[in-house]
């Protein structure tokens, strides 16, 4: 018994230097940007942005591979800053915010890409499709502690993604060939996070 007791302890003991490894940080929506663009009529790029969304960062300061994200995005605030565009881009033929009103990204594994990059990769769920894609992230940043006592740090986060792969297929053919709206999408994650106490 004592010696089980004993290997109990032990194991703790071993134990508890990884979790106190690992802070916790959530993105601070007022000081973050989750933005797109895709190309327009074959000729130019439209970008917007989600303006709400959540998130919480697990970083492990000795081990940043161990580290976790997971993100959540209202598709309803998206905004291209014209209310035409966007309100079709709410309905049924694109996001169908009514019947899909988030999206979420969650990593399943982190891996070091050069000095102060990695490559997060994890499942994106959009529009009821979840598909595997690969963040490339420059960061974190170090911490710095802002004029309020909080502690926070940064990080940008680039993707692309195809977007018929996650059901969003509607098109208009051009009279002059080529199609309204490009397939592929740039998704840009300004990230700025605030620590958990």
């Amino acid at each position: 018994m004592k010696k089980l007791i004993a290997s109990t302890a032990t194991i703790v003991a071993l134990a508890l230097p990884a979790f106190a490894s690992a802070t916790t940080w959530t993105i601070d929506p007022d000081h973050s940007n989750v933005g797109f663009k895709v190309k327009h009529l074959m000729v130019s790029n439209v970008k917007g942005s989600f303006d709400k969304h959540t998130g919480v960062v697990e970083i492990n300061d000795k081990d940043i591979t161990k580290s976790k994200v997971e993100v959540t995005i209202d598709t309803n605030s998206i905004n291209t800053n014209v209310k035409k565009r966007d309100d079709h881009l709410r309905s049924a033929d694109f996001f169908d915010v009514a019947k899909y009103p988030t999206m979420t990204f969650v990593s399943k594994k982190v891996a070091k890409a050069g000095k102060d990059k990695l490559k997060v990769t994890g499942d994106l769920t959009l529009h009821g499709v979840t598909r595997q894609v690969v963040l490339d992230v420059e960061g974190p940043t170090k911490e710095s502690k802002d004029p309020w006592g909080n502690f926070r740090k940064g990080a940008t986060a680039t993707t692309k993604i195809n977007r018929k792969d996650f059901g969003l297929v509607w098109n208009a053919v051009l009279e002059t060939g080529g199609v309204a709206v490009g397939e592929e999408v740039t998704i840009t994650l300004e990230i700025e996070m605030i620590k958990k106490l």
